[in-house]
């Protein structure tokens, strides 16, 4: 009995709590909002961890886990990994609920700043990342309203903290309604060939950035990451990983019917033109595409269909490959495609 009491008080001076942070049924959900323009989400509570993913400024995320300075949070990916104290707002769920109707911007640029003033050569307050959000700082009453505070080619943005600064207005947009096409979930009637047109000019910026395992931000990301962001950027939230993304919108046949009965070395070897043009046949501008073991079907990467053969996606950085053997950066894997997507009607 001594031992285990020594043995519990040496765990609860240690500081490792680790676990939920519900204290019963009935109990107030923890919530946070993330304040930095990119929240490392990782997969213990160490630096030296691996990067599980990332979330951006603006996100709403349930706290689950305390250890020391670390918080283990779940967000709306869904993910659940654990990130510093430092990244993230606390709010009572009333104080969530307050946030989500602030109306807000999006930044809508590759990178850039918050300003304590408006001009760039102001202390700056944070750095911004595409997709990061900000509640919109608002002035007036009566009879004219409430409208946003702008400064010439500037507008004044608030931190979920409350602390407010100035963000080039050519950067930001007004945050629309968000639609969520979760795993299993279809979007027929949802996202225009408009919404997609603008999902490829966003994930094209992104070319040249560099591959970051768990990335999904400016600062690096991954297959799925990209393909993440560059919807998330126009009001749609996807699943996070690749091997979630193939079950949402339509499937699109593109396997060829007997791939699994043959070894991955003889699939490879027959993929020539004519094989490749007859598996994307079906494929139209703005599907996803999805590569992985011949085998077993196990799903490992994504790209976005741009038409004529191409796709754009992260593999070591963002770029475009072709599809068809013999074409000009023709995509080495291209034999491993086995599913497609598509999200728009």
């Amino acid at each position: 009995m001594k031992l285990l009491l020594t043995i519990i008080l040496m765990a609860a001076m240690s500081g490792h709590v680790g676990q939920d942070t519900d204290s019963g049924p009935g109990a107030q959900k923890r919530m946070a909002v993330v304040e930095t323009s990119t929240c490392y989400m990782r997969l213990m509570p160490d630096y030296e961890s691996a990067l599980e993913t990332q979330e951006l400024m603006g996100t709403v995320v349930e706290i689950v886990g305390e250890k020391g300075y670390w918080r283990e949070i779940v967000s709306p990916q869904p993910y659940k990994a654990w990130t510093t104290e430092k990244t993230l707002v606390e709010m009572t769920q009333e104080q969530v609920t307050e946030y989500e109707k602030a109306p807000k911007y999006m930044f809508t640029g590759l990178y850039g700043h918050i300003y304590s003033e408006p001009s760039d050569k102001a202390q700056t307050i944070c750095d911004l990342v595409g997709g990061d959000v900000m509640r919109v700082v608002m002035q007036g009453t009566g009879r004219s309203g409430e409208r946003a505070v702008v400064k010439g080619k500037w507008v004044k943005v608030m931190l979920p903290s409350g602390k407010t600064g100035w963000t080039y207005g050519k950067d930001v947009r007004v945050l629309g309604d968000r639609i969520s096409i979760r795993k299993g979930e279809p979007s027929e009637g949802l996202i225009d060939d408009g919404k997609i047109e603008n999902v490829i000019r966003d994930a094209m910026s992104l070319l040249g950035v560099p591959y970051l395992w768990g990335g999904m931000s400016s600062k690096g990301v991954d297959c799925s990451g990209l393909v993440r962001i560059s919807f998330l950027m126009n009001d749609v939230l996807l699943p996070r990983n690749a091997s979630q993304q193939v079950f949402c919108g339509q499937e699109i046949e593109v396997a060829r019917p007997d791939i699994r009965e043959r070894p991955e070395a003889e699939v490879r070897e027959t993929y020539d033109r004519e094989t490749a043009l007859d598996a994307i046949r079906n494929l139209r501008r703005g599907d996803l595409v999805f590569f992985g073991n011949t085998q077993t079907g196990r799903i490992t990467h994504v790209g976005l269909y741009l038409g004529d053969g191409i796709m754009i996606h992260a593999s070591h950085l963002v770029r475009i490959n072709s599809l068809v053997p013999g074409e000009e950066n023709y995509y080495e894997n291209a034999h491993r495609l086995i599913k497609a997507c598509r999200l728009s009607y």
